[in-house]
C-alpha cells in the first residue's frame, strides 16, 4: 500500500525531539492521535489526542480504517510488548508504517553492559511473577516491564519468598528520560526499603538471578512439585509419559482423568498448552493451584471425560488419560478427531490393561510394561520394594 492510513510511533521519554523526523512528519500529518495520556503529552499533539479506553482496545483506531490519517503513541518499540502486534493483527500488511524507539529493554541493557539476546526480556505489567518460576537459574538475567510502583516490591518480596533473595536488582524508573532514577540492592534488601518507600512509574526492573534453585529442565520432576492427593503419575512414569507424548511447542494436549495434572504442567512446562478434564471436585483445585504455580495456559473442567469431550474446544494435538479409560472413550475420541492426533494411555487395573492388550492387537501402536522398584528400609537394612507395574499404550493416527 503506497499511502498506509496507520502509523505507529514509538515515543522516548525525551517526546518530539527524540523523533526521527519521519516520524515527526506522520505525526503532523494525523488527524487522529491515539496514546496513553503520558505519551500524548510527549507527543504535544493537542485536540488531535484521543486516549486509549480502559480497558485497552484498539476497536477505536480500527473504526477509522482508511477514513482518516491516524497515529498512535507507543512506549519504545512498538513490536517488542507494545501495542503494535495488537493492532497489526486485524489489519493487511501494507495499512501501517512502523516508527520503532529504542525500547525500555534496549535502554536498561545498555546501561547495564548486558547483552539483550543473553537477557530475558519480559512484559510482567499484566502477567502473574509466578511467569518467572520455569526460567529461573543462577546467573540468568532478567529485564522486565512492571504494572507500578506498587509491584516493583511485590517483585522484591516474591524473589525472596521463592529463594532468589540475593539477586542483584535494578529499579529503573522514567527509562531513558531525564527523569530517570534507579534503585539497586539485593531483592531482600529492596523488599524492606521499598516499604513506604516506593518508586515511581514508568518502572521496569533488571537482576541476576543468585541464591535459588532453578526448576529442573526435564520431565519426570519430583512428585513434592505437584499438589496432590497421592493420586499422581509418578516420577519415572511420567518421564516415560512425556516421552510417549513427545511434546512440540504450541500443541493442544486434552489430559482425560487428570488427577493432580502433573502430566499436563510437564506438557505446558515443554511449551504446549492444555485442557485437563476431572471428575473430583478437590482435584480440580489442586490442578488449578498446579497451574498457576507455574503461570501456565492451563485449563481444567470438572466432570466426567466422556460427557464433557464436546466442550474441549479446538482438537488436540495429544490425548493422555492417566485414569478412567473404557473402550467407548476410545471409540468417541476416534469419531471426533480426524486431525493426526496421538494416544497415550496408562493403566494400573487388570481389566484395563487387558483392554489395552486387545486394542494393541487390533489396532497396533507401542505396548509397554513399565514396572520399577524403590529401595527401603528393612529393619537396620534396606530391600526393593516393587511399585504396581504400569501398562503404556501409544497409538498414532
Amino acid at each position: 500500500m503506497a499511502n498506509p492510513w496507520l502509523s505507529i510511533i514509538g515515543i522516548h521519554p525525551s517526546g518530539r525531539d527524540a523523533l526521527s523526523a519521519a516520524a515527526r512528519q506522520a505525526l503532523d500529518d494525523a488527524s487522529v492521535v491515539f496514546g496513553s495520556p503520558r505519551h500524548l503529552a510527549l507527543g504535544q499533539v493537542g485536540e488531535r489526542g484521543h486516549p486509549w479506553p480502559v480497558p485497552f482496545d484498539v476497536e477505536p483506531v480500527l473504526q477509522l480504517r482508511h477514513q482518516e490519517k491516524v497515529a498512535v503513541l507507543v512506549s519504545g518499540d512498538p513490536f517488542h510488548f507494545g501495542a503494535g502486534a495488537s493492532l497489526s493483527k486485524h489489519l493487511e500488511v501494507g495499512e501501517w508504517r512502523n516508527y520503532p524507539q529504542p525500547s525500555t529493554f534496549s535502554l536498561i541493557a545498555g546501561d547495564l553492559g548486558w547483552s539483550q539476546e543473553h537477557t530475558h526480556c519480559l512484559g510482567l505489567h499484566a502477567r502473574p511473577l509466578e511467569t518467572l518460576t520455569a526460567l529461573l537459574a543462577k546467573g540468568q538475567r532478567f529485564i522486565c516491564l512492571l504494572r507500578d510502583g506498587s509491584a516493583a516490591r511485590q517483585l522484591a518480596l516474591w524473589l525472596a519468598e521463592q529463594g532468589w533473595g540475593d539477586s542483584p536488582l535494578w529499579l529503573v524508573s522514567h527509562a531513558g528520560s531525564e527523569a530517570q532514577q534507579i534503585r539497586h540492592g539485593l531483592a531482600h534488601q529492596l523488599a524492606q526499603q521499598l516499604d513506604g518507600d516506593p518508586v515511581s512509574a514508568p518502572v521496569a526492573a533488571a537482576f541476576e538471578a543468585r541464591g535459588g534453585h532453578g526448576l529442573v529442565q526435564v520431565a519426570g520432576r519430583s512428585t513434592d512439585q505437584f499438589v496432590h492427593d497421592g493420586q499422581i503419575t509418578k516420577s519415572p512414569v511420567r518421564a516415560m509419559t512425556l516421552a510417549a507424548l513427545a511434546p512440540r511447542r504450541g500443541e493442544c494436549l486434552w489430559d482425560l482423568g487428570a488427577g493432580s495434572g502433573s502430566v499436563s504442567v510437564e506438557w505446558c512446562l515443554a511449551g504446549g498448552r492444555a485442557i485437563c478434564v476431572e471428575q473430583h471436585a478437590t482435584r480440580v483445585a489442586g490442578i488449578e493451584q498446579n497451574a498457576e504455580r507455574y503461570a501456565l495456559p492451563l485449563q481444567v473442567l470438572h466432570g466426567d471425560s466422556l460427557t464433557l469431550l464436546d466442550q474441549l474446544g479446538s482438537p488436540p494435538q495429544a490425548v493422555f488419560v492417566g485414569g478412567g479409560f473404557e473402550l467407548n472413550l476410545f471409540n468417541a475420541l476416534r469419531q471426533r478427531l480426524h486431525a493426526p492426533w496421538r494416544l497415550v494411555v496408562n493403566a494400573v487395573a487388570l481389566e484395563t490393561q487387558a483392554l489395552l492388550m486387545e486394542l494393541h492387537r487390533l489396532h497396533g501402536g507401542q505396548l509397554l510394561q513399565l514396572q520399577w522398584s524403590e529401595a527401603v528400609p528393612l529393619g537396620r537394612m534396606q530391600s526393593w520394594q516393587a511399585a504396581r507395574p504400569v501398562v503404556q499404550w501409544l497409538w498414532q493416527t
